[in-house]
C-alpha cells in the first residue's frame, strides 16, 4: 500500500478513535446531567414560586390538617399554581403546608391529602433535587420551602418535569452529539484526503523509497561531475552546492546560508542577480572560471537560480604557453623570410662577380644587429626572456611599432615560473602594441636584484579611458569588443595582478597617459621571487 494511503488511513483512524473516546464519554453522561439540568430547572421554578409574597401569605393561613378542600380548589393559591404548570411548561406545581397537606395541585381529588413522598428535609429548610415517582407518574423534582418573616418553615413548594421529558431531551441530545461527531469525521477525512493529494504534488507521486534513491542518484551525480553547480533559492539562500563548486568557488558555507554571506566575488556575484546564459570569465583567487546562472521555474514557481562554473585555469595557462610559442615561430618566421631575402642578394652579387659589393654588404648585415629585433636585448641574459623580448620586437616592427629597451635593463639568471613571468610580460607588451597602433612607440625595461623582477611597460597611445585608472583591472572592465572573444574581454590584466599577487607583488598603473603628445601610459608589474638567482645591483 502507497505511504500516502497508509497515513490517510491512520489519520482517519486516529480521527474515529478521538471522536469514539470524546462524544462517547459525552454521551454517556448525558443522561445524568440532563436529568440534573432540569431538576435544577425545577427547583429554580419552586424557589420563585416560594419566594412570592403571596404565596407566603396564603399558605400562612392554611395550615393544619383539617382545610377544606372544595374552597382550596378554588382557591387562589390552586389558580396560581395552574397559571404556573402552564406558563413554565412543567408537570405539576403542588404547594404543601408545614404539616405536608397538599393545598394547591394539579388534579383536585389530591388537594387536602398529604403530599406521597416524604417532605422531611424540605420542611427542615433545605432544597431537595431528586426523581421520583407520585401520583403524576416519575418525574424529576425541585422541592424549596416557604418561610414566613420569622424565617420558620410554613409550607414547601414542589414543582417536576417528566422524566419522559428529560429522555427526550436526552435522545436529541445524543442526535445532536452524533451528528456533530459525523460532521467531525467528514471533515477530517476530507482535510486528510487534501493533505495527502497535496502531499503526493509535492512528492511528484513518488514514495519514500524512491525519493531516498532519487536523492542519492541526485547526490552522486551532482558530486561526480566535473563542472560546479550551486543553486540559491527565490529567497536568496544557498540550497545545494557541489564538491567541485565549493573548490573552484572558495565557498565553505552550509546550506541555508544568504547568498550574500557565500564570499563569492564581485563578478560572480552580479551574475546570481539575472541570468548569464552566455558564459562570462572571471577569476576567484589564482584560478579563471566560466561562470553561466539560469533561473528555475517549475509549475509558475520561481525556484531561484543555478550557477553553473567551469575551470578555465588550465586553458589559460596553456594559452600562455601558445601565445609564447606563437611569437617566438613568428619571429623565427619573418627572421627567416628576412635571412632569405638577404642570402638571394649576396647570391645574386656572387653570381654576378660582384665580390667586392658582396663583401660590402655582407660586412653591413653583420654590422647592423640583424640577429635582434631590439637593441640592447644583450642585456636581458634570461633565456626565455631574452628570446620573448626578440620575438615580440619581431611582431611589433611588422605591425609598425617600434619597440626599444630601456638603458636600465638588466637580467640577470633564471627564472623560476617562465610562464607566469613571460604571461605578465607577453599580456602587458600585446595591450602596448595595440594602445601605440601604426608608427608608434613602446619601451619596455627590465630589472632583476637578486630573486625581484621588475617589469617596466609604457606607450605613446590614447591612454587609459576609464574616469578611475584601477578600473583597468576588473574583470570584464575593457574598451575593446567584448563579443570577440568567448567569455568576454578584460580579463587579461586582471590575471596578470592576480599573477603578481599570488607572486607577493603586484601590478599597477604608474602613469594612466592622455590625449597629450607627451603623456604615456606606464604600467608597473613587481615579481618578487620571480627569479631563481641573480647578482646583486648596486
Amino acid at each position: 500500500m502507497p505511504l500516502v494511503a497508509q497515513v490517510l488511513l491512520l489519520q482517519i483512524a486516529v480521527i474515529v478513535v478521538c471522536l469514539v473516546v470524546g462524544f462517547g464519554w459525552h454521551i454517556a453522561k448525558v443522561d445524568d446531567d440532563m436529568r440534573v439540568e432540569h431538576a435544577e430547572r425545577a427547583l429554580a421554578v419552586a424557589r420563585a414560586v416560594a419566594g412570592d409574597p403571596d404565596v407566603r401569605r396564603l399558605l400562612l393561613a392554611e395550615q393544619g390538617r383539617d382545610l377544606d378542600p372544595a374552597a382550596l380548589a378554588s382557591g387562589v393559591l390552586q389558580r396560581e399554581a395552574l397559571d404556573i404548570t402552564r406558563r413554565t411548561g412543567v408537570l405539576f406545581v403542588v404547594i404543601a403546608n408545614a404539616d405536608g397537606v397538599r393545598v394547591a395541585h394539579p388534579d383536585p381529588a389530591e388537594i387536602g391529602r398529604p403530599v406521597s413522598t416524604d417532605p422531611g428535609a424540605v420542611l427542615a429548610g433545605q432544597d431537595v433535587m431528586e426523581t421520583d415517582r407520585g401520583t403524576l407518574g416519575e418525574s424529576v423534582r425541585g422541592k424549596a420551602p416557604v418561610t414566613d418573616d420569622a424565617g420558620d418553615v410554613v409550607g414547601f413548594v414542589s414543582t417536576g418535569i417528566s422524566t419522559q421529558r428529560v429522555s427526550d431531551a436526552t435522545r436529541h441530545d445524543i442526535v445532536v452529539t452524533v451528528g456533530l461527531a459525523a460532521a467531525a469525521l467528514a471533515v477530517g477525512v476530507m482535510g486528510s484526503a487534501l493533505l495527502a493529494r497535496r502531499w503526493r504534488r509535492l512528492t511528484l507521486g513518488l514514495e519514500p523509497d524512491e525519493l531516498v534513491d532519487l536523492v542519492g542518484e541526485q547526490r552522486a551525480v551532482l558530486h561526480s561531475l566535473a563542472d560546479g553547480v550551486l543553486a540559491i533559492d527565490a529567497a536568496g539562500r544557498l540550497r545545494m552546492v557541489n564538491d567541485r563548486a565549493r573548490r573552484l568557488l572558495d565557498v565553505d558555507a552550509t546550506t541555508g546560508t544568504s547568498v550574500d554571506d557565500l564570499g563569492l566575488t564581485p563578478r560572480i556575484r552580479r551574475t546570481l542577480d539575472r541570468p548569464h546564459e552566455v558564459p562570462i570569465a572571471a577569476t576567484v583567487g589564482d584560478r579563471v572560471v566560466m561562470a553561466s546562472t539560469h533561473r528555475v521555474d517549475a509549475d509558475g514557481r520561481d525556484l531561484g537560480m543555478v550557477l553553473s562554473v567551469v575551470d578555465r585555469t588550465d586553458i589559460e595557462n596553456l594559452t600562455a604557453e601558445l601565445d609564447t610559442v606563437r611569437s617566438l615561430s613568428e619571429a623565427l618566421r619573418a627572421q627567416r623570410h628576412e635571412t632569405a631575402n638577404r642570402f638571394h642578394v649576396l647570391g645574386g652579387l656572387l653570381r654576378h662577380g660582384d665580390v667586392d659589393e658582396a663583401v660590402d654588404y655582407l660586412d653591413e648585415i653583420t654590422g647592423s644587429g640583424g640577429r635582434s629585433g631590439i637593441d640592447g636585448l644583450a642585456n636581458v641574459a634570461e633565456p626565455h626572456l631574452h628570446a620573448f623580448l626578440d620575438a615580440k620586437a619581431v611582431l611589433a616592427r611588422e605591425r609598425g611599432v617600434t619597440v626599444t629597451l630601456g638603458p636600465q635593463t638588466w637580467v640577470a639568471g633564471a627564472l623560476a615560473e617562465p610562464v607566469a613571468a613571460t604571461t605578465v610580460l607577453g599580456n602587458l607588451l600585446d595591450n602596448a602594441v595595440e594602445a601605440a597602433g601604426p608608427g608608434g612607440g613602446v619601451d619596455v625595461e627590465l630589472l632583476t636584484d637578486r630573486r625581484a623582477l621588475w617589469i617596466t611597460v609604457a606607450d605613446d597611445g590614447p591612454g587609459i579611458v576609464f574616469d578611475d585608472p584601477g578600473e583597468v583591472f576588473d574583470e570584464g572592465r575593457s574598451s575593446k569588443d567584448h563579443t570577440a572573444v568567448p567569455g568576454g574581454r578584460g580579463m587579461g590584466l586582471s590575471l596578470c595582478r592576480q599573477i603578481c599577487r599570488r607572486h607577493g607583488g603586484d601590478l599597477r598603473v604608474a602613469d594612466p597617459g592622455g590625449p597629450s603628445a607627451s603623456a604615456r601610459t606606464v604600467f608597473v608589474a613587481d615579481l618578487p621571487d620571480a627569479m631563481t638567482e641573480g647578482p646583486h645591483d648596486d
